[in-house]
């Protein structure tokens, strides 16, 4: 029977830029393992089940396939959530969204609302911070409002909530004292949406008309009436747009306008105050 090493030097995944890493979730999810289970014991002999279930999901990911699709699972912020190609997968990026919700109010009693929740990913990681909050996500997809309740469930989360609304649309005379959202922003012409993981995720996630800002023009506009007095409009958005988000924030009647980095040292999220 082959060894866990074995299986890991054999494992051909020509195309993917982690190609060790992806090889040892994947072995690790085939044996109901810890990824640290392989480097401990590398010699172990492995059943053939479990090789042909490795094998399976090697195929997937030599198609292209994420590796959190294969898995079902994706780790974010200090949560594991469930996944679904319903869903974007969630990002390192976007923790920047959470790290700095956390860091603009404090933990006393507030509502916050999280647009575009998919997997419920920022929304579940503020109610696990800040027990104190009331978290509501909103998704446009039945099937994105499911996995996002499922998670909450799982995590035994009370303190948040999941609503089918595009954007604003289902929230009509509610007001939170902030909004956080990580919505489409990808011009539709872009060509990285034909390649690597993205052709396997959701395209109405991730492209938001010509210059993929139409979503983000929206939620600006329609925003303030959603918003309490002094409350906050966080935006997640390309590597490259965060001049004209701010300009856009500014001309929607917000204060105190600014970017943030991500780990790549990009203006990844843009926000705002409501006077």
């Amino acid at each position: 029977m082959p060894t866990i090493e074995s299986l890991l030097q054999s494992a051909d995944l020509p195309d993917s830029p982690s190609a060790r890493l992806d090889a040892e979730w994947l072995l690790a999810a085939a044996l109901g393992k810890s990824a640290s289970y392989l480097r401990t014991w590398p010699e172990r002999e492995v059943s053939a089940e479990c090789a042909e279930r490795f094998a399976a999901h090697l195929a997937r990911r030599r198609q292209g396939e994420p590796v959190a699709y294969i898995l079902g699972r994706q780790g974010f912020w200090s949560l594991e959530l469930e996944v679904a190609a319903d869903t974007l997968i969630p990002r390192p990026d976007t923790e920047l969204l959470v790290e700095t919700a956390l860091q603009l109010l404090p933990a006393t009693p507030a509502r916050v609302l999280d647009l575009g929740t998919g997997t419920g990913a920022i929304a579940l990681a503020l109610a696990a911070e800040r027990p104190a909050w009331q978290l509501c996500g909103v998704d446009r997809v039945e099937a994105a409002v499911t996995l996002a309740e499922r998670n909450r469930q799982r995590l035994g989360l009370r303190n948040a909530a999941f609503v089918l609304s595009h954007w604003f649309a289902g929230l009509a005379g509610e007001r939170f004292e902030m909004i956080v959202s990580n919505p489409p922003y990808i011009p539709a012409s872009d060509p990285h949406l034909q390649l690597g993981d993205l052709r396997f995720e959701p395209q109405s996630a991730l492209v938001a008309g010509a210059d993929g800002l139409d979503d983000i023009r929206s939620i600006i506009h329609q925003a303030p009436a959603h918003l309490l007095p002094a409350g906050w409009l966080l935006l997640e958005h390309g590597y490259d747009q965060a001049e004209v988000v701010r300009t856009l924030l500014v001309s929607g009647g917000f204060e105190d306008v600014q970017s943030r980095l991500d780990l790549g040292g990009h203006e990844r999220i843009s926000l705002g105050r409501l006077p």
